[in-house]
């Protein structure tokens, strides 16, 4: 078997697109095929996200056929531990590759080409500049929880805050455990994301109103405590997927800070805010108006905007007598 890929990143984060060599699916739906790529075709995934074809910090993103009537692209999230249900770098990276590539026509006659994403979330909108910056409108974001309390084995009880952006995260700033994003060591965010997203899952059940597929804690960001206003990005690290690192800011993690900035009036609509990577690449978030509820709880739409450069493409060979042909990590 032999799967062709194109390579991107986003601010220093890979999106392995894979554009061609994946068994057909069976499924109708997009969240069929999210499922039935964990039952029949995991081999698949754990081969090109680990080594000796990736590693513990590569993403992918599986182009496969849409089913909502609106899309252009429909798109499986893929990364260490499994599939996730939305990836705003991946996103970025995506929306750019179909321009480029000429699977989505560029208007050249308008400042900007429109790219619709058919995510495991729901449809996001990219828009493509003529030089290559994406911006997204994301599905529906919103504050899940504030203030709430995760015991931990290092820290004791932890303060958290939790939202959604396509995902669910649980934000706390750095200082609060004692730790600084730009001068502690990574292997210390790493271990403290890992803890405390598996303290806050225990101790916060999650619920999407919407889609049961959907209701997990899917990471922690850590920020600095900033909020991203006067040009001034503020800096996270995600951590998510047990230990994988993000190396861009995060979309579905800048989202889900609009959202939570939004619950604490500390923003409106047309409100911009900067945010930065352990890279020093930025994203923009940007409140674009309210969105419908869900499950009660006051949604928002988010505008992201960030940057993404091919680096390569491939092509991988899956030989029958390889006993390491389905990957393997040596662990962080």
């Amino acid at each position: 078997m032999i799967l062709s890929t194109v390579e991107m990143h986003t601010g220093g984060e890979p999106t392995r697109i894979v554009v061609d060599g994946w068994p057909r699916f069976s499924g109708k739906t997009l969240l069929d095929k999210r499922r039935e790529a964990r039952e029949r075709f995991d081999h698949l995934r754990r081969g090109l996200m680990l080594e000796p074809r990736g590693h513990d910090g590569m993403y992918g993103a599986l182009l496969v056929e849409p089913d909502h009537p609106e899309a252009d692209l429909a798109v499986l999230f893929m990364h260490n531990e499994g599939y996730s249900t939305m990836c705003g770098h991946a996103t970025v990276a995506l929306a750019r590759w179909a321009v480029d590539s000429g699977r989505v026509a560029r208007r050249e006659t308008e400042a900007e080409t429109v790219v619709r994403l058919q995510c495991p979330c729901g449809l996001v909108t990219a828009r493509v500049a003529a030089d290559g910056t994406v911006r997204f409108e994301s599905v529906p974001a919103f504050a899940y929880a504030l203030d709430r309390i995760a015991p931990t084995r290092t820290w004791g009880p932890v303060t958290v805050d939790i939202a959604y952006g396509g995902a669910f995260y649980a934000f706390l700033s750095a200082d609060s455990i004692g730790l600084d994003l730009r001068s502690s060591p990574m292997r210390a965010i790493v271990d403290a994301g890992e803890e405390i997203t598996e303290a806050v899952a225990k101790a916060v059940p999650i619920v999407h109103a919407d889609e049961p597929d959907l209701a997990f804690l899917y990471g922690t960001i850590l920020t600095d405590g900033g909020n991203g206003v006067g040009g001034t990005p503020s800096r996270n690290v995600c951590i998510f997927a047990g230990r994988q690192i993000d190396r861009s800011p995060t979309g579905s993690g800048v989202t889900a800070r609009m959202a939570l900035q939004v619950a604490r009036r500390e923003a409106k609509p047309d409100d911009e805010r900067l945010f930065e990577s352990c890279t020093g690449a930025v994203f923009s978030g940007q409140v674009v108006r309210e969105a419908t509820p869900v499950g009660g709880r006051k949604a928002v739409i988010v505008e992201v905007g960030g940057r993404a450069h091919q680096t390569g493409e491939a092509r991988f060979r899956f030989d029958d007598d390889d006993p390491l042909k389905e990957g393997f990590s040596l662990g962080q």
